[in-house]
């Protein structure tokens, strides 16, 4: 099995190409371009450097979320665009399942955290159990620095944060969390397009590729532009 995986969720852009159990390549750059001007020259690129052609890929996985919109709706665009260009199925991964993907077989929690701007992360938590099995302790959310604080000091276990959210709220931490805790280093906190092509990989092998029109962002929040409209039809409604 071949799988394309793509990662656009931040400022991150990530391609990366799985050949069973080999990762075959892996392109990824952490620099501020827009995301329409990376991706599709890193895919034709990693295609290049590996002699793989289109038809030769079985899946396409994309990392649905949550994260930035714009890149969101990118990466799953394109992801979506080759798929239904090639027939081909898709895996949609959560992208905090990803994040945590990188710290694979770590025996402490790992937090995965994005900025979501305000004081607020996109988070969640995980371990890694006896079999190396990825598990959640509960669903992804987004939450506040103190609720995010106060929920990793109420577990009370050694944590390992994972994501840009650590840029934001790392002071916060430091001064805040009692439980033991650490940063990952900065050559796996980022997002990256190998691990959402492993758990591509997982979700084929338990039968559980969509179709491309079945793939959506999940932004986990309104837009600033919804969240605007709602605020405006609430005034009206109690003016």
């Amino acid at each position: 099995m071949r799988i394309l995986a793509v990662e656009s969720s931040a400022v991150t852009a990530s391609a990366a190409i799985l050949t069973d159990d080999i990762m075959t390549a892996e392109y990824t750059i952490n620099y501020k371009k827009t995301h329409s001007q990376t991706l599709l020259p890193m895919i034709a690129e990693i295609f290049k450097m590996t002699d793989t052609k289109p038809d030769d890929i079985d899946v396409i996985a994309v990392s649905v979320g949550p994260g930035s919109f714009t890149g969101l709706r990118i990466g799953v665009a394109t992801g979506k665009g080759m798929a239904l260009a090639l027939g081909k199925k898709m895996a949609a991964v959560p992208t905090l399942d990803a994040m945590a993907y990188n710290l694979y077989g770590t025996d402490k929690l790992i937090c995965s955290v994005m900025d979501a701007r305000r004081q607020h992360l996109y988070n969640n938590i995980y371990y890694f159990d006896e079999e190396n099995s990825l598990h959640k302790l509960r669903q992804q959310s987004l939450s506040s620095y103190e609720e995010l604080t106060a929920e990793l000091n109420e577990l009370g276990k050694e944590v390992i944060f994972i994501g840009d959210g650590v840029s934001a709220a790392g002071r916060f931490f430091e001064e805040k969390l009692t439980c033991r805790y650490e940063f990952a280093p900065a050559h796996i906190t980022t997002q990256r397009a190998a691990s959402v092509a492993f758990l591509a990989k997982k979700q084929a092998e338990r039968g559980e590729l969509v179709d491309a029109a079945a793939v959506k962002p999940d932004y986990l929040r309104p837009s600033q532009a919804e969240r605007e409209l709602a605020e405006k039809q609430e005034a009206e409604t109690d003016a």
